[in-house]
């Protein structure tokens, strides 16, 4: 089923767009030697031109194809010889401080990049052995969550509400949740961003530390000096903290820390890896807290996921034919089917401004659910994750998929693009 027929980007479409006269794309078609420096230079500055989040540099059996990671959609960029593989891969070893000389094992690190326009770019660098040679992803973590505030990641009045009265309690915990890649991290530096007064003292804990924020205290996760989140969180208690971040809620030791952190008058915000808001407190007992723990310490559950925005200069309306009005009633939880929605979403055509994609950006949507008494009396009663979204929904939690839909119908992103992230 396709609402609007939303367009994916052909391959090669990516790099159309070069930054200046100068791009891989140049330098791959001078006569002599590849310049490894600049080459892996201008692959960068093209990345971060075309808004790509990563880059992948792929060995095949005959070449090596560079792909980026758009809008959360992976792009064919260009292709380089094999013949330079080991000496660009070198190069960004070198970049991130790794050992050139081991080719067999995984490393990972970072370092700093500052372009051509005075942009400075974070980039996190994994490369694994594989059978063509060593494979390459580079992430790019340009800083752009200071601008950002509630509403523009998305959160509708309601929700942004529930979130400010969360964060407004003296101690307890706020825990965002949703696949890698949904936008959790920049959610809590948001609300980081927020809570930092001079009158507090906040410390973050990561993995790895993805933008520096002014007036906080930042750890990074150093595995080989057995800096983890538990041992981490546990030295953090030791530095006098109002507000702690950590990165990730990943095992039940780090869970019952947080836990007992929150308990004892300290605010701590957190992600986890679960598909909505309400698997995130059955998540915690399933990890070995305490029932009457995780009723008095979580404040709000954040869900949330991203869809593409529908590029601004090429939108078009779209009225839904009735096969297509049936088959998204099909689609619909029965509760919703009584909804108006409208009959009039939007598409993007394609146009040269989003590369004939029809999408430029992300928003993200969302359900808040705050633990309210009826909530807290579920999750003493160790009640399935069904029962207490059922009853957060009855006090008024917009799901994620309502959030979808309501953002189709204004606009913001296609019918299509909600059906497809929501599915997936």
């Amino acid at each position: 089923m396709n609402f609007g027929k939303d367009k994916v980007a052909e391959p090669q479409t990516a790099q159309k767009q070069t930054l200046s006269t100068n791009s891989t794309a140049d330098i791959l078609s001078r006569p002599g030697p590849v310049p490894i420096i600049e080459f892996v230079k201008f692959a960068i500055e093209e990345a971060y031109h075309l808004r790509a989040s990563d880059i992948h540099i792929e060995p095949t059996e005959i070449d090596v194809k560079i792909r980026l990671r758009i809008d959360g959609i992976l792009h064919d960029h260009c292709s380089f010889p094999k013949t330079i593989l080991s000496e660009v891969i070198s190069r960004i070893k070198v970049l991130s401080h790794l050992r050139t000389d081991e080719h067999q094992a995984a490393q990972d690190g970072r370092f700093r990049m500052t372009i051509e326009d005075g942009s400075h770019i974070d980039i996190r660098v994994s490369i694994t052995p594989t059978y063509y040679g060593e494979n390459a992803v580079l992430r790019l973590l340009a800083d752009h969550s200071s601008q950002f505030t509630l509403a523009m990641l998305g959160f509708n009045k309601n929700d942004q509400e529930k979130i400010i009265r969360a964060i407004s309690q003296p101690h307890g915990m706020i825990l965002a949740t949703g696949p890698t890649g949904s936008g959790k991290t920049t959610t809590l530096y948001t609300i980081i961003k927020i809570l930092n007064k001079k009158e507090v003292s906040i410390i973050t804990i990561e993995d790895p530390i993805e933008y520096a924020i002014p007036g906080i205290t930042q750890i990074q996760i150093n595995h080989h000096s057995n800096l983890n989140f538990a041992s981490g969180l546990r030295s953090i208690l030791r530095q006098d903290p109002n507000i702690i971040m950590v990165g990730e809620i990943r095992d039940p030791d780090t869970a019952s820390i947080a836990t007992n952190t929150a308990l004892t008058g300290h605010l701590l915000l957190s992600t986890l890896h679960t598909n909505d808001s309400a698997t995130t407190l059955p998540r915690l007992l399933d990890m070995g807290i305490d029932a009457y723990l995780v009723a008095s310490t979580v404040n709000a559950a954040i869900g949330q996921r991203l869809v593409r925005k529908i590029c601004d200069h090429c939108k078009t309306s779209h009225v839904l034919t009735e096969a297509e009005k049936k088959n998204l009633l099909l689609s619909l939880p029965q509760r919703l089917r009584q909804k108006n929605f409208g009959n009039t979403f939007y598409r993007g055509e394609g146009c040269k401004k989003c590369d004939q994609t029809g999408f430029k950006g992300r928003v993200g949507i969302y359900e808040v659910l705050e633990v309210s008494p009826a909530v807290r009396e579920a999750i003493l009663n160790r009640m399935s994750s069904v029962f207490i979204r059922n009853i957060a929904i009855e006090e008024g939690m917009t799901t994620m998929f309502e959030d979808g839909l309501l953002k189709a119908a204004a606009g913001q992103t296609s019918l299509s693009e909600v059906l497809r992230t929501i599915n997936e």
